[in-house]
C-alpha cells in the first residue's frame, strides 16, 4: 500500500476564556482559537492529506457554549474533503454526555467521534485504536486495551490517546499515566497523544502534537501540529513539525546593570518585523540593577510600544534600583521634594529593616522621579 499521511493535533481548547488578559487581548486570542480549524484544514490540503486526528481537548470545558460547538462543527463540515477523528480529553471528557450528544446530533458526515475504545478502520489498511477519556480523572491507563487488540499483519495500527506519559518504574508514576512503552507493547505504528501543549517526541513512534494555537508563555513561539507519514509497519514514521498558530508567545529575560543602554537592550528583544507585532505576546522579565533614569526609560518604552503588540508586559519583581545622590539632583536641589527624596533614598538603602520596607521606598522614589521628569518634559513642550 502507498504511504499513509495525516495531521496529528490536539488541545484546541475551543471556548477558552483567557480571563487573565485585558478585554482586547482576550477577544483576539479567543477568535484565533476558533479560527484554528480552517487553518488546520488549509494546511492539510497544502500537505495533501485527507485525515486530521485530534487527540483530545477539542473544547476547553465540558460545557462550551452552543455558539462554540456549532461554529466548530461548521468549520469542520466546510472542509468536507477531510476526515476529522476526535476523542474526548480530560477537559471535555465523555462524562459530559449533553456535550457529546449535542455534537453527535449536529456533526457532519466527515466528523468522526470516537467515544469507545474499539478499533475503527479509518482508511483501507489503516486501523485507528482510540482511547477516549471517560472522565476527567480516570485512575487508569486508558491505552492498555490496545495491547490485546488484534488486527491483520498488513494493517497499520495508529493509537489516539490523551494524557501524561511517565515511566511506571519511576517515582511519581500513577495508575492513569500512559505507559511510555505503549507503542511497542501494542505494536503501534504511531501513537498520537494529546495533553501536553508543546510538541514532544517520546520515542520513534510516540509523539505529543502540542496545541495548534499556543495559549501560554510556557511553550514559546507559535502553535504547532505534526505531519505524519507511515509506510510499512517495520519502518519508523516520518514526523514533521509544522507551525500553524497565529500568535507568537515569548517570555524573555532582560538582565540590567546601571551601565546598560536601555534603548539598545529593548531593541534586541523586539521581533524583527514590526508589522507583525500585533500577533506577538511578549513578556519581559527584568532582573539585575537599574538607576531611576534607566527605570524611567524602560517604563516609557513599554508604554510606548505596548499598543502595537497583542500583549506586552514587563515583570520587574527581580529588578532592583541603585540610587545615587546625583539622581536626587534631577528631582530637586532643595525644598520639600528634595527632603522627601532623601528620606526615601535612606529608607531604600536601609538593610536593617524588613525586606519589604526598602522595596516600597525604592518604588516610591522611582515614582517620584518619574513624576518630576514628566512635569519637566511638559514644561519643555509648553
Amino acid at each position: 500500500m502507498p504511504p499513509f499521511r495525516f495531521l496529528h493535533t490536539s488541545d484546541l481548547h475551543l471556548g477558552k476564556r483567557f480571563g487573565r488578559f485585558e478585554e482586547e487581548t482576550r477577544i483576539a486570542l479567543q477568535q484565533a482559537r476558533q479560527d484554528i480549524l480552517p487553518r488546520l484544514a488549509a494546511l492539510a490540503r497544502d500537505k495533501q492529506v485527507s485525515h486530521i486526528l485530534i487527540a483530545g481537548d477539542t473544547f476547553d470545558t465540558e460545557t462550551p457554549s452552543d455558539r462554540v460547538q456549532r461554529q466548530a462543527l461548521a468549520a469542520m463540515g466546510a472542509a468536507n474533503d477531510l476526515n476529522w477523528w476526535i476523542i474526548p480529553g480530560n477537559h471535555d471528557s465523555a462524562a459530559a454526555e449533553p456535550l457529546w450528544a449535542a455534537i453527535s446530533s449536529h456533526a457532519p458526515d466527515n466528523v468522526h467521534l470516537l467515544m469507545s475504545p474499539e478499533p475503527v478502520e479509518m482508511a483501507p489498511g489503516v486501523v485507528l485504536l482510540p482511547a477516549p477519556c471517560s472522565h476527567r480523572f480516570t485512575g487508569r491507563d486508558l491505552t492498555a486495551w490496545m495491547d490485546g487488540c488484534a488486527t491483520t499483519a498488513d494493517q497499520l495500527r495508529i493509537g489516539l490517546a490523551h494524557g501524561g506519559v511517565v515511566d511506571f518504574g519511576s517515582e511519581g508514576g500513577d495508575g492513569e499515566t500512559i505507559s511510555p512503552r505503549r507503542s511497542g507493547l501494542a505494536r503501534l505504528d504511531y501513537l498520537a497523544l494529546g495533553d501536553w501543549h508543546g510538541s514532544l517526541r517520546v520515542d520513534d513512534r510516540t509523539y505529543y502534537s502540542g496545541t495548534p494555537e499556543a495559549d501560554r508563555f510556557k511553550h514559546a513561539g507559535r502553535g504547532k501540529c505534526l505531519l505524519v507519514e507511515l509506510a510499512a509497519s517495520a519502518q519508523v514514521p516520518q514526523v514533521e513539525t509544522l507551525e500553524v498558530g497565529q500568535y507568537h508567545w515569548h517570555d524573555v529575560a532582560l538582565d540590567l546593570t546601571p551601565t546598560t543602554d536601555i534603548a539598545a537592550a529593548m531593541d534586541g528583544l523586539l521581533p524583527p518585523d514590526r508589522s507583525e507585532w500585533r500577533f506577538h505576546l511578549l513578556r519581559i522579565r527584568a532582573t539585575g540593577w537599574a538607576t531611576p533614569p534607566q527605570r524611567l526609560v524602560l517604563d516609557q518604552s513599554i508604554a510606548r510600544l505596548a499598543p502595537e503588540f497583542c500583549q506586552l508586559d514587563l515583570v520587574a519583581e527581580g529588578l532592583g534600583t541603585e540610587h545615587h545622590v546625583d539622581d536626587l539632583d534631577l528631582i530637586g536641589l532643595g525644598g520639600a521634594l528634595r527632603v522627601a527624596a532623601e528620606e526615601l533614598m535612606h529608607a531604600a538603602n536601609n538593610t536593617a529593616t524588613s525586606q519589604e520596607d526598602p522595596a516600597v521606598a525604592s518604588a516610591a522614589l522611582n515614582r517620584l522621579f518619574a513624576y518630576v521628569q514628566a512635569d519637566s518634559d511638559a514644561e519643555d513642550r509648553s
